[in-house]
């Protein structure tokens, strides 16, 4: 198991993410106080890369094509660690996933590892994420090659708990959409074919299977379109669904049930249908053991207290494009703590914690921890190894 590291290098990285505080602390808060939505996270994304650049990194906008994305990099060393920022919020509810804590805390990072980057033969490549709450943009980014350079890739999130080991569940989002053909409600129903009826035939389908699934699946969606006046037969109708499961295998069973339902709205109105994907396959979060150990070990030496690692499969923590990362390649998605009075991600209670001294500190404490843990990757010559042995293989 990993030990606490105690070298030169994790104290300048450490006494590095201290004297930006005052810095990092009014990103998160600048990020929270705009917040953006998928694909469109222009100002986050700008805020997010400026502190980088004073320092000298070497900044590519528009990473794999994506306006809102963008790869800073520092140093020449043959050891390529990414630091993955994400940057945008939620509709009406901003940042309740506390994304401006991950992207100040990556930034924190970034800037600390610049600081031993040649002692420690590194590279360090601060990666702007975006639309990680809907549209995969790590997903889109690693089909364009942006991860294909690194040898491991490390980020944090905010949430209830201090998680080393963080799980999450595979996720696909997919839009059903029925047509029909519209009529008058009342002088001839006959001749309408009723879309809103197949939208009713396919949740009732829904909701009947979950008695079926499996353990690690679920479902939730909404209706987006449900016709537009009472007195007309609707013609069109639609549905957007989440499917999650454990791992992706369950998650394709999943699919298939679902498939069925979505056609028996079809065929018991006579309606016309089609399913549509909404973004990319999440995959199932698969953290590097040695590095989530090392994470661990960092957390306890910060004064947290991070769940056992014999119950870290307890808390899946929704989903995430951080998950095909790491199966890709070594990674850790670790969740450091912030106090909301008992509220979780996405409720608005902790929109408010991600701008309070709670979530001030997790933005310090993610800098430090995923700092340190990189050092101590750079300095174990078996991991090292390890990890660019990983990456010539994946890329030869």
């Amino acid at each position: 198991m990993p030990s606490v590291s105690s070298s030169a290098c994790a104290d300048v990285v450490e006494d590095t993410v201290g004297r930006h505080r005052n810095d990092l602390i009014e990103l998160s808060h600048d990020i929270h106080a705009e917040p953006e939505l998928a694909f469109e996270e222009h100002r986050s994304c700008a805020k997010t890369q400026a502190l980088a650049a004073e320092r000298g990194f070497e900044v590519t906008p528009g990473a794999g094509g994506l306006p809102t994305a963008f790869r800073a990099s520092f140093g020449s060393g043959p050891l390529t660690v990414g630091v993955c920022a994400e940057y945008d919020a939620l509709p009406e509810i901003g940042h309740a996933c506390g994304h401006n804590i991950i992207a100040a805390a990556a930034v924190g990072a970034a800037l600390a590892l610049a600081e031993v980057a040649d002692e420690l033969g590194l590279t360090v490549v601060l990666i702007g994420t975006p639309a990680e709450e809907a549209g995969g943009g790590k997903v889109l980014m690693l089909e364009a090659g942006v991860f294909d350079d690194l040898a491991a890739a490390v980020m944090i999130h905010p949430g209830p708990l201090d998680i080393a080991a963080a799980r999450s569940l595979a996720l696909a989002e997919v839009t059903a959409t029925y047509t029909g053909r519209e009529a008058h409600a009342a002088v001839a129903p006959f001749l309408g074919v009723n879309a809103a009826d197949a939208v009713t035939v396919a949740q009732v389908a829904i909701g009947l299977a979950r008695q079926h699934l499996l353990p690690g699946q679920m479902l939730h969606g909404i209706v987006t379109d449900g016709g537009q006046a009472p007195n007309i037969v609707p013609g069109r109708a639609a549905l957007r669904y989440t499917l999650r499961a454990n791992d992706t295998e369950a998650l394709r069973d999943l699919e298939d049930k679902v498939a069925g339902c979505f056609l028996a709205g079809a065929v018991g109105t006579g309606c016309e249908y089609d399913v549509t994907p909404v973004s990319p396959v999440y995959r199932e979060l698969r953290p590097d053991r040695w590095l989530a150990d090392a994470f661990r070990a960092e957390m306890r030496r910060a004064g947290r207290n991070p769940v056992p690692a014999d119950v870290e499969a307890a808390f899946p923590l929704g989903s995430t494009d951080m998950g095909n990362v790491t199966q890709l390649l070594p990674g850790i998605h670790p969740i450091v703590g912030v106090e909301a009075g008992g509220a979780s991600v996405h409720q608005p209670a902790f929109a408010a914690a991600a701008a309070s001294p709670s979530g001030d500190r997790a933005v310090i404490d993610g800098a430090v921890l995923l700092a340190r843990t990189v050092v101590e990757l750079a300095e174990t010559p078996l991991q090292r190894d390890r990890v660019l042995e990983l990456r010539e293989r994946r890329v030869a």
